[in-house]
């Protein structure tokens, strides 16, 4: 055999085990037995708690004041900035969405409503390479929604929150990448119209804020939902994995690509493109990849609390998986009703176990904004799936 005819016969031998790991069967979760809806509600109290009690004196979440050897880039103010608007859009949705009568949930609340009407607005690109304020528009959006849709009846209110949704969504298409879509970095040429290479999961994430804005009488422009969805879609691939960013499509098979990668990420990007219309995108998509997180838990987990980004198996990093755990509690409720209730016991299984003893959850050292996001996806996504409680005994004649 020559030289050549052995390489080539080395080449098909790894091009048919390349073929047969993408056509194996989908890994299926092993059955668990679900938390009680009690033991989920004691969940959700505690990280309540959690957050009354770590919210800043003006309202908001999150600081710069927690530092580390390695501190991700974060050009000062204008990250902390975004940063602070982000977390504290995720905060306010999340205590709206667990809806806690306790006087302690709603005073925090109103404080945090307050803080982003007052400050939101101010919220702009750090620096030509620093697009982080592109979380705080798309969260601000979500953030406002539920606001409008908190207090539907108060028309000053519903004005007033209905404009400010304009003004993000207005943010959101001046710093639109040049190729569609949102990134928040850009190492490319730094121009006033981003150049940066859009991410899947940020666009991802804009694009479910654009689709709720509708709910309140907000209509996105038709050309910045287009074009995003356009971005989006090239990011996917046949398997409904997708890239990281648009900049490795030459390496769509490169590990941070491949399922075990694409976990949290395939969470956001079904989700967007669903509420969008996109028919590919079936209960049998939706059920395989939230199948996928469950079973294939570990290679996400594993990633978290590791203070490097990337630096885990097919280079995950730990802020996607309090992420794509929420993402995937919104996939949930896209799927028939008989099929929610074993998808919604395994997400409540992996999250009630890593509740901190301060009862918040965390995923990546970030400053001092990750216990207060990672509480908030932990609890938007125990609210989307509690049970309900079992009824009260017949009271006796």
């Amino acid at each position: 055999m020559t030289m050549r005819s052995a390489i080539a016969a080395l080449v098909l031998v790894a091009a048919g085990l390349a073929a047969a790991a993408e056509t194996a069967p989908v890994p299926k979760p092993r059955p668990v037995t679900p938390p009680t809806a009690k033991a989920i509600q004691a969940a959700i109290t505690r990280g309540v708690d959690f957050l009354v009690a770590r919210q800043n004196t003006g309202g908001s979440w999150g600081s710069a004041r927690n530092t580390k050897g390695l501190n991700i880039y974060a050009p000062v103010p204008g990250a902390h900035h975004a940063f602070r608007g982000a977390v504290t859009a995720l905060c306010v949705s999340a205590l709206i969405e667990v809806d806690d009568p306790r006087p302690a949930a709603t005073k925090a609340l109103e404080r945090g409503e307050a803080w982003l009407i007052g400050h939101l607005g101010a919220v702009r690109r750090a620096a030509p390479r620093a697009l982080y304020n592109c979380w705080s528009h798309a969260y601000g959006v979500q953030a406002l929604v539920r606001m409008v849709q908190r207090q539907p009846k108060d028309a000053a209110r519903r004005s007033q929150l209905q404009q400010l949704i304009r003004e993000q969504i207005e943010l959101l298409e001046r710093f639109e990448s040049v190729d569609g879509g949102w990134g928040y970095y850009d190492f490319r040429a730094q121009t006033k119209k981003p150049s940066s290479n859009p991410t899947s999961f940020t666009t991802a994430t804009a694009l479910v804020a654009l689709r709720e804005a509708r709910g309140v009488g907000v209509e996105p422009p038709a050309r910045l939902v287009r074009r995003a969805l356009t971005c989006l879609r090239r990011q996917q691939n046949p398997d409904f994995t997708y890239l990281y960013s648009l900049g490795l499509k030459w390496r769509p098979r490169a590990g941070i690509n491949r399922p075990g990668g694409s976990l949290g990420r395939s969470q956001a990007c079904n989700l967007a493109l669903r509420l969008w219309g996109d028919e590919k995108v079936t209960d049998a998509v939706l059920a395989t990849w939230l199948d996928r997180l469950f079973a294939r838990n570990g290679w996400l987990s594993i990633g978290r609390k590791r203070p490097v980004p990337h630096e885990s198996w097919f280079a995950v990093a730990g802020y996607f998986f309090y992420y794509g755990h929420y993402y995937a509690a919104r996939c949930i409720e896209q799927l028939p009703a008989a099929q929610r209730p074993r998808l919604r016991g395994h997400m409540a299984h992996v999250l009630l176990a890593l509740q901190e003893k301060d009862g918040s959850w965390w995923d990546y050292p970030l400053y001092d904004y990750h216990q207060q996001y990672g509480t908030a996806f932990a609890l938007l996504s125990l609210a989307r799936g509690k049970p309900p409680a079992p009824a009260a005994p017949p009271k006796a004649d």
